[in-house]
């Protein structure tokens, strides 16, 4: 009887397709999520069926083809004005690359992750990657980045000390706590505010009720800088940042500028007891954190170390003591001689030791994994280390991952091994890589999960509202508003993700590299020190900011705050870019805004894993939608100074052609409204006007 049943409706279809209309390519859809992949994570050997959705009575037939074969895809279901077809594939182990042909009458396209096409587009057919995810909590998780030294001050015991060590021609400073909001100096990494783990702790309830999932953290480890991007000790969080328990000695001693002298240095950060009690401090913060739902992710900095680390030793921490064999800077038989790439040894080698730094830097030796089979064993046993027991973080973001080894073919090949080592040891942690440009080489399902979204977020979404360069270093106002400029780039560099990558990219208005975002609305284009510091807050617009806020926490993949943005913190690039948090200066008006829009991302799973379209933008306005077949969203920004009246196909959003939309927030040139306006969709079309600089999130009710 079921078979029957099946067969007439499949006759009914047929036959009202023989009086179909024109195509309406608008209505032509699939992609990797859930509702037209399933499973969306298929493993290897699994049959998976994969779907695509028509206008409804619009088509006659539809292909999922490869560079092999073609297989007829058959009508499965419909609803109020979409058809859906399916068909199963039965996949290996080699990855899976398709696309889809469409014929209607004398009609005939391709369909492939772009949209629609005239011809085959190779580069952008869809890709599965058999036995490749991500991790479910990943996706569409709200992170919160922390440079730890300007976050918060909860335990002022650790505070470094004025002249306690002396590293990069500067002895260390500490900042009093009545100039927290002071401005960091120009060349300031050995300045130091005494933000710590602890007051991370302390500020919990904050970053929980803001409604943040995930603690992402620069460095932690032991290192003489406040960013920490030098690492002298991988397996210990630096005292300075956790528990110091044990401090005696006396401070750097007068004109030693090597520290071969600085014993209070090496009995503060270097004693095994502060060090053993850091770890045991950190694991019972990341215990709470979990306890809270928050996951934790460390900065994994690998490319380089620090010359501070034993196993160079520059400066001679750690010579002749016990247990320490010596650093290579010290001894030619060092057993971590092979971990860097010193320059021609000959007889005078003693006293002309040059090796090679990253960028030529001299503190940040850069490591030599091709010659050290050790060295890349220590460095995966760091990675197993800190997501296992007793730490279990839940994941590692990786700096300079592009410039990890000496060429491009061992890049790879160590990116696999790690990423092995750090899934066997907790096959819940996420892979989350810093990278410039296209990064598909990288994310062929062996090696990355994800990168920090540049490409295919940052950058485009600042061209768009400000004409800025993400430095602040220059100013195209021609950028402004350019629709064509922003949807290229989006579809061209969004193809470059597998579906679980792109759902869990780390999509950021502003981080530790780059101007806050806020200053970037202000159009002024420079750096602090031509500009000045009191220029990063001028003339700043709030509305741009709330607009691009909006868009972050509707776009796909992982939206990530950098501390401070909430509460309206501005700053040009490095260094100032890294303030201290405005505690008791807050914006309260934008972290209120934060919190409805987190509220709203969390609320609606098409936010986390649903499927995403462009619909039909014009100069300075960006119309798009979020979706899955039970929830539908258009988000629409209007950056033009001016009122926008617009009759908007909706059709592409997967909304029937009658319907309803409601308002669920709309930021404004004054702030936001929650008021929920209600706009209705005739014939696939909604007529909405908008303010100038508004953005707005319309629901399907």
């Amino acid at each position: 009887m079921k078979r029957k049943t099946m067969y007439d409706l499949n006759k009914i279809h047929q036959y009202i397709m023989q009086m179909r209309p024109v195509l309406r390519k608008e209505a032509l859809f699939s992609d990797g999520t859930k509702d037209y992949r399933i499973p969306p994570e298929p493993g290897e050997n699994e049959i998976v069926t994969i779907r695509f959705r028509t206008a409804k009575y619009n088509v006659d037939m539809i292909w999922l083809c490869t560079d092999k074969t073609s297989y007829p895809m058959q009508f499965s279901d419909s609803d109020d004005a979409f058809d859906y077809y399916s068909v199963d594939i039965q996949l290996g182990t080699e990855p899976f690359s398709y696309y889809f042909e469409i014929s209607s009458g004398q009609a005939q396209c391709y369909y492939d992750r772009y949209g629609v096409a005239r011809e085959l587009r190779e580069p952008y057919f869809f890709r599965i990657v058999p036995g490749f995810s991500t991790p479910d909590w990943a996706k569409g998780a709200v992170i919160y980045q922390i440079m730890v030294d300007r976050f918060c001050n909860g335990d002022s015991s650790n505070d470094v000390l004025d002249g306690e060590y002396f590293y990069i021609r500067t002895q260390s400073t500490r900042v009093p706590d009545d100039q927290w909001g002071k401005c960091p100096e120009n060349f300031s990494v050995g300045e130091f505010y005494g933000g710590d783990i602890a007051g991370v702790w302390e500020k919990l309830d904050y970053l929980s009720d803001l409604g943040v999932e995930v603690i992402y953290f620069n460095p932690l480890f032991v290192s003489p800088s406040n960013h920490k991007y030098d690492i002298q000790d991988y397996d210990h969080i630096d005292p300075h940042f956790a528990k110091i328990i044990e401090d005696e000695g006396e401070l750097l001693a007068e004109g030693d500028q090597d520290n071969r002298n600085a014993t209070r240095y090496r009995t503060r950060v270097t004693s095994q007891a502060n060090l053993e009690a850091s770890n045991a401090f950190f694991a019972e913060f990341v215990k709470e954190a979990h306890k809270r739902g928050m996951k934790v992710i460390l900065d994994g900095v690998f490319n380089h170390c620090g010359s501070f680390n034993c196993w160079m030793d520059r400066e001679g921490i750690y010579e002749g003591r016990k247990g320490f064999a010596p650093g290579a800077y010290l001894k030619r038989e060092s057993p971590y001689r092979s971990y860097f790439k010193f320059k021609e040894e000959d007889a005078s080698w003693e006293t002309n030791k040059e090796y090679e730094g990253w960028w030529g830097h001299e503190t940040l030796p850069k490591l030599n994994y091709e010659k050290s089979d050790r060295l890349c064993a220590d460095i995966l046993r760091i990675a197993r280390k800190w997501v296992s027991e007793p730490y279990c973080c839940d994941g590692w973001r990786l700096d300079v991952a592009e410039d990890l080894g000496h060429t491009r073919e061992f890049n790879h090949r160590f990116w696999r091994n790690f990423r092995k080592a750090v899934k066997q040891a907790n096959p819940n942690a996420v892979i989350l890589a810093e990278h410039y440009g296209d990064p598909k080489e990288w994310l062929a399902g062996d090696q990355w999960d994800t990168i920090m979204n540049y490409t295919a977020f940052m950058e485009p979404l600042t061209f768009f509202l400000t004409g800025m360069e993400k430095h602040s270093d220059e100013f195209f106002p021609e950028r402004i508003g350019k629709i064509e400029y922003f949807e290229g780039a989006m579809r061209h560099y969004m193809t470059s993700f597998l579906t679980p990558s792109l759902l869990c990219s780390m999509n950021q208005l502003s981080n530790h590299d780059h101007s806050r975002f806020l200053t970037r609305t202000n159009h002024k284009a420079g750096r602090v020190e031509c500009l000045g510091a009191a220029a990063a807050s001028e003339g700043v617009d709030y509305s741009v900011m709330r607009q691009a806020v909006l868009v972050q926490m509707t776009w796909p993949g992982a939206p990530a705050l950098y501390y401070g943005d909430e509460a309206g913190l501005c700053g040009f690039t490095d260094p100032d870019n890294r303030r201290t948090y405005p505690w008791g200066h807050e914006n309260r008006e934008l972290i209120d805004l934060h919190r409805e829009l987190i509220r709203i991302h969390k609320e609606y799973q098409a936010f986390r894993t649903g499927s995403f379209q462009f619909l039909k933008g014009e100069e300075k306005l960006l119309c798009y939608a979020r979706f899955t077949r039970e929830q539908q969203f258009v988000i629409i920004v209007n950056s033009d100074d001016g009122e926008r009246k617009m009759e908007l196909s909706v059709t592409a959003a997967g909304i029937p052609l009658t319907a309803g939309l409601r308002c669920l927030i709309m930021t404004t040139g004054k702030g936001y409204s929650l008021m929920p306006e209600e706009y209705a969709v005739n014939r696939g079309i909604a007529a909405i006007t908008m303010q100038g600089h508004t953005a707005v999130i319309l629901k399907r009710i």
